[in-house]
């Protein structure tokens, strides 16, 4: 009896969680935000602006669209996964992916963004390359390319375990008859 409580309660616990999910929903209207001010920001001195600014600017912008759509899916596949299921109606829209990312997969895709939002960062980087010390970009690269490791090594060891998982059921799987 005291177990089945503990379990219960262990539980109902993931609603904690919830608030989290809430929260982040509330950076992604301080990203909205920056977004919108950088726009705001780059037509008023588009016409002063020399090239290589407005290339940085862009890549800005493309930098806050892809936080923002990591943070999205993380509220979303995180909730689904570790709170509750969405009730969403049937004539509503419905992302492709709400329900179909597993928190492995989920893993994956936050290091395949971190790792495009790093190279935003180094291109930035580079095109600012006479104003930055050799050794401040190097250690960018490096840092970039810790990242890039980091993500195709979580990436073959979830193909590891995967192919592993589907051999297990492979082998106890009874014959058709």
């Amino acid at each position: 009896m005291i177990e089945r409580m503990i379990e219960k309660s262990l539980f109902a616990s993931r609603w904690i969680l919830a608030p989290v999910y809430l929260g982040l929903s509330l950076v992604l209207v301080a990203l909205g935000l920056k977004f919108f001010q950088e726009i705001f920001h780059l037509f008023l001195h588009l016409w002063t602006m020399r090239e290589t600014a407005l290339i940085l600017t862009v890549l800005t912008l493309v930098d806050l669209v892809l936080v923002a759509s990591l943070v999205v899916m993380v509220m979303f596949s995180g909730y689904e996964n570790f709170v509750s299921k969405m009730d969403i109606d049937a004539d509503s829209e419905k992302l492709g992916w709400l329900g179909k990312l597993d928190p492995s997969t989920l893993k994956l895709k936050v290091a395949i963004s971190i790792v495009a939002i790093s190279s935003i960062h180094l291109l930035k980087a580079f095109m600012n390359a006479e104003k930055i010390a050799n050794d401040k970009l190097l250690w960018y690269v490096i840092i970039h390319l810790t990242f890039v490791v980091s993500a195709v090594l979580m990436s073959v060891m979830d193909k590891i375990s995967l192919s592993a998982h589907r051999d297990h059921s492979l082998m106890t799987a009874k014959p058709m008859p």
